[in-house]
């Protein structure tokens, strides 16, 4: 006789009955935030380790040497309260200091300096919108802790492995902050690290880079049958390192649960990592539980007390949020609630924005314009942005060139396609719109006496086409306006041409 979980019992009277199972997807994330201090959590060395020789940021304290005392970082402290205000959560009037030990050759000290049961902001929430429809998800803590150092596998040419520790990033300040299990899918959870990762940069916290490590995610994902209230065993993703590994991954293994279950098998509380290279989860380690760190507090480190005075203060600088940018930019621009999410996701790019408006020349309508260089931002700079694979931040465009471009387009020396191939220029050489136009020659030909003489010899050329078009044919204009643009190499003006064709078709036998 097979032995079956609850679920597998459950699988079992619904085939007898022919139902299929339906499954419920339970997330929670844990994303880490390395914050944007000058020093380390604990010590003094600089945090801007990315780029330094390995193990040159380092002192005795975040080498974890005997005897050695750790200081906390006033300033990560502030930035996490800030982020605790932005999401909505209480903030406490004392937090504490945990030893969260595990013995990982990343962990110099054999323990982890972090925060348990007294963490700074609690019971907070954020926004999410999936197809058109806004969901709350809980947050269930904000706290601080210590980043570890990074290993290093390698291979030597007899083929044995070995590992290299890089103690720089050991004691950089990292914020946690915990979810609760209110995410039903991956297209959910990827929103709601888009929408958090976007906080942190408004609030300027954090760079919320995953590539770079700065913004990391672990998932906690459990499935169970539709209308049951019961949590089956959680699973732990890890190595995720960019939103669209972070979809695959969750999508892979609420497929591998619910085949598990399917097959009669039984889910294990485990560790998983995630293979970007075989698009697959595979199991690391058995999920360790609270108890299994042997929290204590920290000796070394009193009490935090945090004034209100103190968490005043840091709200009355708390900037404007990318859902209040949002609602402004609608109102005051017109913008539509889709350009103003978009433009508002980045707070470099909702500036670069305003900044653009801004430069406008006096009388102009501020609604049109504001549509205009909405649709350039999301249009030409994101498509030379995923080309280039670079941001608003590194562009060498300025948005008074912006604007330049958009008055050579309003007064006719430009159609819109020949502005496109300027802007390209511009983009990759940081010229302006006015060097580009008269070192090429590209400014558009809109007088009829300079277009009549080419319009003839078109004519001429496409009698066929000419007589297609007075039999009723009106593609056979169209065709005719394109061999006008081909002749000036596309700098004629389309209308200008069209109505000149209709004119002398009209008039000609």
């Amino acid at each position: 006789m097979i032995a079956l979980t609850r679920a597998g019992i459950l699988r079992e009277m619904r085939a007898e009955a022919n139902i299929s199972t339906t499954y419920e997807t339970i997330i929670g994330l844990e994303v880490h935030a390395q914050l944007l201090t000058r020093s380390k959590m604990y010590c003094a060395c600089s945090a801007d380790y990315a780029s330094a020789p390995p193990n040159t940021h380092v002192c005795p304290v975040c080498m974890g040497m005997p005897g050695v005392l750790p200081v906390i970082n006033r300033e990560a402290v502030e930035y996490t309260i800030m982020t605790a205000l932005a999401l909505n959560c209480t903030v406490a009037d004392f937090s504490v200091f945990d030893r969260k030990n595990y013995p990982y050759p990343d962990l110099m000290k054999g323990y982890q300096i972090s925060q348990y049961d007294h963490p700074v902001g609690v019971k907070g929430w954020l926004t999410i919108t999936v197809d058109g429809e806004s969901k709350v998800i809980g947050i269930t803590r904000v706290h601080l802790e210590e980043d570890v150092a990074k290993l290093f596998h390698r291979t030597n040419g007899c083929g044995e492995t070995y590992s290299l520790v890089d103690i720089n990033r050991a004691g950089v300040p990292l914020m946690e902050i915990v979810g609760e299990p209110d995410i039903r899918s991956p297209e959910e959870a990827r929103q709601y690290l888009i929408k958090l990762r976007s906080i942190l940069q408004y609030l300027g916290v954090s760079t919320g880079n995953m590539e770079e490590g700065s913004f990391r995610c672990d998932a906690n994902v459990s499935i169970r049958p539709a209308g049951t209230t019961e949590y089956l065993a959680k699973v732990e993703v890890k190595n995720m390192n960019s939103f669209r590994a972070v979809y695959r991954a969750l999508e892979y293994e609420v497929e591998r649960q619910q085949k598990v279950l399917e097959e009669g098998g039984r889910l294990v509380q485990e560790t998983r990592g995630w293979v970007e290279e075989k698009g697959i989860t595979v199991s690391q380690r058995s999920k360790e539980y609270a108890h299994d760190y042997r929290y204590f507090p920290e000796p070394d480190l009193p009490p935090l007390t945090i004034g209100r005075e103190l968490v005043e203060s840091i709200r009355a600088r708390l900037p404007e949020l990318p859902d209040a940018r949002r609602e402004r930019f609608m109102s005051d621009y017109g913008l539509s609630i889709y350009d103003a999410s978009l433009l508002t996701i980045s707070r470099a790019q909702a500036e670069y924005f305003e900044e653009s408006i801004r430069a406008l020349p006096a009388g102009v309508d501020t609604g049109r314009k504001a549509k205009e260089i909405a649709n350039w931002l999301l249009g030409e700079y994101a498509r030379l942005f995923n080309v280039t694979n670079t941001d608003i931040t590194r562009t060498r465009t300025s948005p008074q060139q912006l604007v330049d471009l958009l008055e050579f387009i309003d007064r006719g020396t430009l159609s819109t396609t020949m502005a496109k191939t300027v802007f390209e220029e511009m983009f990759h050489t940081g010229r302006s719109a006015a060097e580009i136009v008269e070192e090429r020659g590209l400014s558009q030909i809109s007088g009829e006496t300079e277009l009549e003489a080419m319009v003839d010899e078109v004519l001429s050329r496409n009698q066929p086409a000419a007589a297609d078009f007075r039999k009723g044919k009106d593609q056979a204009l169209k065709f005719l306006v394109g061999q006008v643009m081909k002749e000036t190499r596309g700098r004629a003006n389309p209308q200008v041409v069209n109505d000149l064709l209709k004119r002398k078709l009209e008039v000609s036998p």
